[in-house]
């Protein structure tokens, strides 16, 4: 059974911030030869990696809306750069713009399962993907989304 992780995005303003962010740090890894190209260093090991890593996403709350996700490739044990112990989640590069879903703040990360996760937008309504979640949560009450 597949299963997947949603986490807080932390110091980025919006999907293309996100991009830009992970492309830095994409060329960083690959100067240095390692095998994981995006990633995310978390404090907690999942115990559910192997539902995770069979076609689960990792879905980033972006001030305060889940907009994108992220299929994981692989999840690892690693070091943070202070030593201390974490696990490495490595990301497929493509973002998919998701069905904005707001949610509120929480530490850490949360499992998600698959039938709770926001669907994936298609290049003809990422207009949506741009519109304030009160609205279109609205919209969804008014059943137009």
């Amino acid at each position: 059974m597949t299963i997947n992780l949603v986490k807080l995005c932390v110091g980025v303003d919006d999907i293309d911030d996100l991009a830009a962010w992970q492309k830095k740090r994409a060329a960083q890894r690959k100067a240095r030869g390692e095998r994981h190209l995006c990633i995310h260093r978390t404090r907690m090991m999942p115990k559910r990696v192997d539902e995770l890593v069979d076609g689960g996403s990792l879905y980033w709350v972006i001030k305060g809306v889940i907009r994108v996700r992220q299929r994981l490739k692989a999840i690892e044990a690693g070091r943070m750069d202070d030593g201390t112990a974490c696990a490495v989640l490595a990301l497929d590069r493509k973002l998919v713009r998701t069905m904005p879903r707001p949610m509120r703040p929480f530490q850490g990360w949360r499992y998600l399962d698959p039938k709770e996760a926001p669907a994936d937008l298609g290049d003809a309504s990422a207009d949506i993907a741009r519109m304030p979640p009160k609205m279109l949560e609205e919209l969804r009450a008014l059943g137009l989304l």
